[in-house]
């Protein structure tokens, strides 16, 4: 069973305002705050950490589409949760990617999901169960 994933950011303040908000709106809650990171989790299982990357390695860029993490899923309770989430996202500015394919943008229409970029620029996902 996963115990955690530890994500480096460039700006954590801007990953706690994003990653603190959306997640909180499928469980998620602030499970430990220090001068470098932030931790998230939604019950006792796997959780979130976020930490700020060290000067010595922030000029490293990251895309997703290289080697490493290309996005985090989701799994969430309906497709009503889904839509919501796209709301909280068009509000706030997130951006939502393959939004003129939503919700369908893996093709088909059973694959009910949003897809939308951390401050990062990782791809976050959110799929209907």
């Amino acid at each position: 069973m996963l115990h955690h994933i530890e994500i480096y950011v460039s700006d954590l303040d801007a990953s706690h305002a994003f990653w603190s908000a959306l997640l909180a709106r499928i469980g998620y809650a602030e499970t430990g705050r220090w001068a470098e990171g932030f931790s998230l989790a939604a019950g006792p299982g796997a959780y979130l950490t976020f930490v700020q990357v060290a000067e010595n390695h922030a000029t490293r860029p990251y895309h997703r589409c290289g080697v490493g993490l290309n996005h985090l899923a989701f799994r969430v309770a309906d497709r009503a949760t889904v839509d919501a989430l796209r709301d909280h996202c068009q509000a706030t500015g997130v951006s939502c990617l393959y939004d003129d394919r939503y919700p369908f943008a893996n093709g088909g229409d059973d694959y009910y999901a949003l897809f939308v970029e951390d401050p990062d620029r990782i791809k976050v996902e959110f799929v209907a169960a």
